[in-house]
């Protein structure tokens, strides 16, 4: 396990009542209602969440693969996260699929462009070896 020799930041978080609760942030950036998936009630689920975050990191990480080659990620790259909640043999797990769109970059480059992200991204680092990941140049 690696340890972290210098913190960058710490996202900090308050939750009550789980995914029928509420989470904030300390700094109150965050205030969020939770409910669980396909339940029709009002607020997102801690899959949402992740994708989010997941998506938003993993452009970081696509912005310095296209910096180390002297280029600038195309306005309108985007990563559209899908994280599945499961089951199998009654427990529950994880899956996700990351469908990444680069216009304007030719589809070779885009596709090495997405694994030198996967490499980098600390989201993709943390699920490595834990859930099945599916990577798509779209």
């Amino acid at each position: 396990m690696i340890k972290i020799d210098k913190v960058l930041y710490t996202g900090k978080t308050h939750t009550t009542g789980g995914r029928d609760g509420s989470a904030q942030s300390d700094d109150r950036a965050l205030d969020i209602k939770l409910s669980p998936p396909g339940s029709g009630k009002g607020g997102t689920n801690p899959e949402q969440l992740f994708a989010a975050g997941w998506s938003a990191c993993f452009i970081g990480a696509l912005g310095i693969a296209a910096g180390k080659r002297k280029m600038a990620l195309p306005a309108l790259a985007a990563v559209d996260a899908e994280v599945d909640l499961g089951q199998t043999d009654g427990s529950y797990f994880l899956q996700a699929r990351l469908n990444v769109s680069l216009p304007g970059i030719e589809r070779e480059l885009a596709r090495v462009l997405v694994e030198e992200a996967h490499q980098t991204c600390p989201y993709s680092k943390a699920t490595r070896g834990n859930i099945n990941v599916e990577l798509n140049v779209v």
